[in-house]
């Protein structure tokens, strides 16, 4: 077999590590990673960066003036650390929300670069193993699309347009459609069924969230994936909550943990209440399945791991360019920084009101290296085989979690703040373990096009670096930009104990004035002054969440609904993080609703169906699957006009057609106009004002149809360029 030969030789020298790729990389770091925190923390699922980057980056760096493959590159690697730090972050920290606890921005800053540094770092050692011996055994799909991106760049043609169509579209689309900006027309259609006088599907729904992000996020991941999703959707919304109803409706009491009679829920509540619990277990069992059946990978990745930093592993010979990482004492002595920088900032800056000792800080700081360099390893190989959206971080995050609450038990630690220790150390772990797998796609990219591995490293850690800044902001602008104020009348007694209900003092983070919205839907305004906040997590008679607590009433008259954790931003994988951590320390958890949602996910396994996308699909909103799905159809609309036109079905579906470009463009669009909504929406929190662009309600685009008339609309575009080939 002859000697791989990358598409710049080793004794070629071109433009590499510039001054222009290291900004142009940083900017596009910030942006993804941003759009990854609003469509993950929305749909649960986020896409791969690097080609539309790849794509982008082509095109500017063409305006200003000729551009190397390898500066290409750099730029590429750059920003793609912007989303896959994103993805490790939003599948986790945001669990501090539901344990009640605020989401600091310091905190996501430091945990997300310690993380994504852990991840670069345990990969310097394993690439020449991973990437250049098993060149032809891990294929690392991402990484070998995106080099074919950038040698067609080089080569010539036009890929960008496709990508600036579907921004430029999804964006006016979306600037009438989001509930934040112009709200034309409902952003969420809306369909209740109730037959009858026996209320028959009582407390299902039909509804679809009609964003371009979803649209093209259904289009990328395909039919069969999407139909997976959707049909987890279907069976939460409309078999088990209108099967709940039905059973439930004539009980007089609440059924928990429900804190209110199963015939006074709506199926907003139906799903929050019961279809949760069901989820979480769902999605844990789903993704522990996952993880066994990678144990022969793991057991691989870490004996060649091991093998490969043995003593005279290497000859001593000077590497030759294309073969030139950074040094070992780069990794020991910045993985020893990374365990002191870890140490003296839980120390010094732990979570509010939840100081755990030094010692447990210490055994944090040594539990994230342990767990962080097994599932580096692992999640390196992993997606060498079956590409980064496949790999398993949730499992592996779930059994850190699992691990870590363990010990913690047998220590005694329970108290809550131990809860928020151990979200600490797997969000650490899973950011690590997602910012490997993208960095091991974004090595075997430099490999084929044959770039310089150091210079690819450190504009890794900068990509890190300048993207935690992004993403902090971000995660906190969703929590406050989408959270809600709702009357509730509940007469309370804060002098007695309550169970599971703590009175925080969190009036800091509410605005001076906010708007509530009522019962019959009109809004009054209220002072922050007036209340004292309680929290709820485990409790019998509040739902989890934060209320606002009246002493001069006696009552509980507001619902403070958080961003993160409300249906427009559900964040399914850090809830699931918060239940395993307060199930176990707590020894309280629904088991049985839990327990369904296990075995609902063995009996999907024994179908020969993938568990982990029927699992988050029967988690999520149907707003969100639903949406989802359509993207989906659309995908298989094309395959199946390219088939019939005898084209070329592998080029069609591959990552750089045209449909998968122009979905790139949708979801960048949506990401980047929803958080420009968020942001107004906190503008307008903050000033007291509300709807400062919206159209007047009742306008003659203020319907239902006219939202599924627009969506088909933007469906249609979708499918006519997707059909469309690319410029040569």
């Amino acid at each position: 077999m002859p000697e791989f030969q990358p598409f710049v030789p080793a004794g070629e020298s071109r433009p590499e590590f510039t001054v222009r790729a290291l900004l142009l990389g940083s900017i596009f770091g910030i942006i993804f990673g941003g759009v990854t925190v609003y469509v993950g923390l929305r749909a649960g699922l986020t896409v791969a960066a690097s080609i539309p980057i790849s794509v982008l980056s082509i095109s500017i760096l063409r305006a200003f003036g000729r551009a190397s493959i390898l500066e290409n590159n750099i730029v590429q690697t750059t920003g793609n650390a912007g989303q896959s730090i994103a993805s490790g972050v939003i599948f986790t920290l945001p669990a501090l929300v539901f344990l009640g606890f605020e989401l600091e921005y310091s905190r996501i800053f430091m945990l997300a670069l310690i993380g994504g540094w852990l991840g670069v770092l345990f990969m310097i050692p394993l690439r020449r193993q991973l990437i250049v011996e098993e060149h032809g055994v891990l294929t690392y799909p991402e990484g070998t699309a995106c080099a074919d991106v950038l040698i067609a760049g080089e080569k010539g043609g036009s890929l960008a347009s496709r990508v600036f169509l579907g921004l430029g579209l999804g964006s006016l689309y979306t600037f009438f459609q989001n509930d934040n900006i112009f709200k034309a027309w409902p952003g969420t259609p809306e369909f209740q069924p109730d037959f009858g006088p026996n209320h028959i599907m009582k407390g299902a729904s039909i509804k679809a969230d009609a964003t371009p992000e979803y649209l093209g996020v259904g289009y990328i991941i395909g039919p069969r994936v999407a139909g997976t999703i959707f049909a987890g959707g279907v069976f939460s919304w409309l078999v088990l909550m209108p099967t709940i109803y039905f059973f439930g409706k004539a009980l007089p009491s609440p059924v928990y943990p429900g804190t209110i009679p199963i015939a006074q829920m709506g199926p907003s509540q139906l799903w929050s209440t019961y279809i949760r619990p069901m989820g979480a277990g769902a999605v844990a069992a789903a993704g522990l399945i996952t993880l066994l059946k990678t144990m022969p990978t793991i057991v691989n990745a870490l004996t060649a791991g091991f093998r490969k930093m043995r003593p005279g592993a290497a000859d001593g010979r000077k590497p030759i360019r294309t073969e030139n990482d950074l040094s070992m004492s780069v990794v020991v002595f910045g993985s020893l920084a990374l365990v002191a920088l870890m140490f003296i900032f839980l120390q010094f800056k732990p979570v509010p009101g939840a100081y755990v000792g030094w010692g447990a800080n210490l055994a944090a700081s040594l539990l994230v290296i342990v767990f962080g360099f097994l599932f580096v390893t692992v999640s390196s190989r992993i997606v060498g085989l079956i590409g980064s959206s496949a790999s398993p971080v949730s499992g592996m995050t779930i059994a850190t979690l699992m691990a870590t609450a363990a010990i913690f038990l047998v220590k005694g630690w329970t108290a809550p703040a131990f809860g928020a220790l151990a979200i600490t150390i797997g969000g650490v772990v899973c950011i690590a373990a997602s910012n490997s797998g993208d960095t091991s796609q974004d090595l075997k990219t430099g490999y084929l096009v044959g770039s310089t591995p150091w210079k690819q490293q450190v504009a890794l850690m900068i990509g890190v670096v300048v993207s935690t800044f992004a993403i902090g902001f971000t995660l906190n602008l969703m929590n406050t930009g989408l959270q809600q104020f709702r009357a509730s009348e509940q007469p309370w007694d804060i002098s007695s104990a309550h169970p599971g209900v703590a009175v925080q003092d969190d009036t800091k983070r509410l605005p001076e004035q906010f708007p509530v919205m009522n019962a019959d839907k009109t809004t009054s305004t209220h002072h922050k002054s007036e209340y004292v906040v309680l929290n709820a997590v485990g409790s019998p008679e509040l739902p989890d969440g934060k209320y606002l607590y009246s002493p001069t009433t006696g009552r509980i008259e507001v619902q403070w609904i958080q961003g993160i954790g409300s249906e427009k931003a559900a964040a399914p994988q850090a809830r699931l993080m918060a239940t395993v951590i307060n199930g176990i320390l707590s020894r309280k958890l629904p088991w049985g609703l839990v327990m369904v949602g296990v075995f609902l996910v063995v009996a999907v396994e024994l179908l020969g169906i993938r568990s982990l996308s029927f699992a988050v699909g029967a988690y999520l909103s149907i707003g969100t699957t639903l949406a989802i799905f359509c993207g989906g159809v659309v995908r298989w609309m094309v395959d199946q006009a390219v088939k019939r036109a005898g084209g070329d079905a592998a080029e069609a579906e591959s990552e750089i057609s045209p449909g998968s470009l122009y979905a790139s463009g949708l979801i960048a669009a949506g990401g980047i106009v929803g958080l420009m909504g968020v942001a107004l929406k906190g503008y307008e929190t903050t000033v007291g004002k509300g709807d400062l662009l919206n159209f007047p309600a009742g306008n003659p685009f203020d319907h239902a149809w006219v939202s599924v008339l627009a969506f088909l609309m933007l469906a249609y575009s979708l499918y006519y360029f997707a059909r469309k080939p690319l410029k040569k």
